[in-house]
């Protein structure tokens, strides 16, 4: 099997401002043409491809396709993702009785996206020695007063419903989709990072690594609106910086996909 290594676009404020890729591909896979300033794939597989995947790295920075426009206010009363995601809880609650002491705990029971996200994290990041009880004071704590990371997590989950084909709701990557929680963990992390609760921060690190297989290191910058789709065994370094809405598809075995 060809491996890969990809260094990944840096979108900000919806401009491609850094483009690289080292490739070690086998001659079947399709190939870029240097010409071309999209980054234009000579292979017409790409054209299905981005139907289904859309990618806002390595080469493509229409990152309005498939997409929902989203302008969170933070000031207003109102949070339309919030009440989305307490309407299809509530639904799936009807749906499956078996769930319904679970959705109520984990969404139903609060009042805001922020606190049904702590609940959600804490629960699953707990272990015998770092209580849920410990981290949802250290999550409430983090996220509640950071409106950056409040911002980052409504983008987020935006990214998830338009832009992963498995995400059918804003409740499922909230609920269920270990991607969405590892990188607001990080988010986090980071937050506690940039505070000097250095050791607090690289602890967040280790748990999230060993409980969803992502490693990101908590001083790495990572903007808003992104997808990490599954990200078993993603590494992203101390010093990385991943730009706004971008992209990170699971691509082990079929990388001509995302293409």
């Amino acid at each position: 099997m060809s491996c890969a290594c990809l260094v990944l676009t840096e979108v900000v404020d919806d401009k491609e401002v850094k483009s690289n890729h080292r490739s070690s591909f086998s001659s079947s896979f399709p190939t870029y043409s240097s010409s071309s300033s999209g980054g234009e794939l000579i292979d017409s597989r790409r054209c299905r491809s981005e139907r289904i995947f859309p990618i806002y790295a390595m080469g493509s920075s229409d990152s309005n396709r498939n997409s929902t426009k989203v302008i969170v206010d933070l000031d207003s009363s109102e949070d339309p993702i919030w009440d989305s995601i307490k309407a299809e809880a509530k639904s799936e609650a009807e749906k499956e009785p078996v769930l319904s002491s679970f959705l109520y705990a984990s969404v139903l029971s609060h009042d805001c996206l922020e606190r049904a996200l702590v609940f959600v994290l804490a629960n699953r990041l707990q272990n015998p020695t770092l209580l849920a009880t410990q981290l949802m004071d250290i999550f409430n704590d983090v996220m509640m007063n950071d409106r950056g990371i409040r911002r980052s997590i409504r983008l987020d989950v935006q990214a998830f419903k338009d832009r992963d084909p498995s995400c059918a709701s804003y409740s499922w990557a909230l609920l269920y989709l270990k991607g969405y929680h590892s990188l607001q963990s990080y988010r986090v992390a980071h937050a506690l990072w940039n505070q000097g609760r250095k050791v607090l921060a690289l602890a967040l690190q280790s748990r999230i690594s060993e409980v969803f297989a992502v490693d990101i290191h908590p001083a790495a910058k990572i903007g808003e609106g992104i997808l990490l789709d599954h990200g078993t065994g993603l590494v992203i370094g101390e010093t990385a910086v991943v730009g706004n809405k971008v992209s990170l598809m699971q691509a082990r075995h079929h990388i001509r996909r995302h293409w």
